[in-house]
């Protein structure tokens, strides 16, 4: 009896990262990665361990999520986040939310709700309510970032063979009051199903929106390998412009990630080889094979 395999891929941004910050950003992934393979290779699921990921890279300043959010035009913190079951195809996201530590954790409680998507107050009003860990807005803006480093995002692939994605951002610096990119909308910053896989995108969110590259690359796994599949999304932004990376999983656990960004710090582990890797740019993935 062949056992049973499980993976994990994150990436804490497609940004440039100054020399300066490049040990941060490795470790704060490597953490998130840690504390997700921990799950997954004790037979937990890939849902807790996408949320789990995701909720280090929150509590991380170096990370455009959570602590390290950055302020609107108004001066004040709205966040986005999303998560999707890929057995169940549920999706949960919230968006320009503001007062919570963990909005993965709020769009986590969303996954069963009717709604997929709650914005703002509604956002705020739905965490309250369910017992969601709150953070004083004083003090996010005052840890949030001087600058955007975008998304945070992960996915997973567990023992019984789900898929799950999440991404989280702390929003883009000087952006308009209510501005939602396409980390909470599924076929644009991620998606996931068990028939296929799991994807997450991060980078400029109007451009990767207008792709709607998460459902380029869930079409092109129908008859591509991951690496291909999400090469060829990304080269959808030639159209649109921007930058952005990505990264994939497919159902058998093979890893496919790229990024036409400075850098893209991205993590990754799997039950073939549990050695914990990060990466802050696709070259250094071939240096290191």
């Amino acid at each position: 009896m062949e056992a049973a395999i499980w993976a994990l891929v994150l990436h804490g941004g497609a940004k440039e990262i100054a020399p300066e910050k490049e040990q941060a950003n490795r470790a704060g992934c490597l953490d998130a990665l840690a504390a997700g393979a921990a799950l997954l290779r004790s037979g937990g699921s890939a849902l807790d361990a996408v949320e789990a990921a995701i909720r280090v890279l929150e509590d991380d300043p170096t990370f455009n999520a959570g602590r390290g959010s950055v302020r609107n035009t108004d001066g004040e913190v709205e966040m986005d986040a999303a998560i999707m079951d890929g057995a169940t195809l549920d999706v949960g996201g919230v968006a320009a939310i503001r007062e919570v530590r963990h909005p993965i954790s709020v769009a986590r409680l969303m996954l069963r709700e009717t709604p997929t998507l709650l914005v703002a107050e509604g956002a705020r009003r739905f965490a309250a309510a369910h017992g969601a860990e709150t953070w004083d807005p004083a003090h996010l803006a005052e840890s949030a970032g001087e600058s955007g480093h975008d998304t945070v995002g992960c996915i997973a692939l567990d023992m019984r063979g789900n898929l799950a994605a999440g991404t989280s951002t702390g929003g883009l610096e000087g952006s308009l009051p209510g501005r939602v990119g396409d980390s909470p909308l599924p076929g644009c910053g991620l998606y996931a199903e068990n028939a296929l896989g799991a994807v997450a995108f991060s980078g400029d969110g109007e451009s990767i929106t207008r792709g709607m590259l998460a459902a380029r690359v869930m079409q092109s796994l129908e008859a591509q390998p991951p690496q291909a599949a999400i090469e060829a999304a990304l080269a959808r932004l030639g159209r649109t412009g921007g930058e952005a990376g990505g990264i994939v999983l497919d159902r058998a656990g093979r890893i496919g990630w790229a990024h036409n960004s400075t850098h893209f710090a991205v993590a990754m582990v799997t039950s073939e080889d549990e050695m914990l890797r990060a990466y802050l740019r696709k070259d250094e993935e071939a240096a290191h094979a």
